[in-house]
């Protein structure tokens, strides 16, 4: 059964490898990588919890983390065929990058990709969040329990 539902009704929500010629080869082989990681992460949550399907999986991504969210749901929805993730839909929050300056402890968000201080003009390699991906939450459905637990 084909997978084709990890961004809700995005046009570029799982697929096929035909579809893979469209893509930049780079970006699709990065892309992979963390859905995989990312499937292993679902895969075992739910497994835990004993969720029979997965439907919604929230996402935090920093700007520095390299993830092009349509490459991620792309690849996402072609590895999660035959599992309980299939079309699940991806929502993808985008975490700014925050950096803190060494010199005034300012806390600041980095805009332009220009890392350093606002007020102090100190070049800041001190970065609080938009490196990481995160998975926040999971939303689907859990096998009946029959009172035997």
């Amino acid at each position: 059964m084909p997978c084709f539902a990890a961004g809700g009704d995005h046009p570029r929500q799982g697929g096929s490898l035909n579809d893979l010629n469209s893509w930049h080869e780079d970006s699709i082989v990065h892309e992979l990588s963390i859905a995989q990681s990312l499937l292993e992460i679902v895969l075992e949550e739910s497994r835990k919890h004993r969720m029979t399907k997965v439907r919604v999986i929230r996402l935090q991504v920093g700007e520095l983390a390299a993830v092009v969210p349509d490459s991620l749901m792309f690849c996402f929805g072609m590895i999660s065929e035959n599992t309980v993730a299939c079309g699940a839909i991806l929502e993808i929050e985008a975490v700014p990058v925050v950096a803190r300056c060494s010199q005034c402890q300012l806390m600041f968000e980095v805009e332009n990709h220009v890392f350093s201080c606002p007020e102090c003009d100190v070049p800041v390699m001190d970065l609080v969040s938009g490196r990481d991906l995160s998975v926040m939450s999971m939303e689907g459905e859990r096998e009946e329990s029959d009172g035997a637990d």
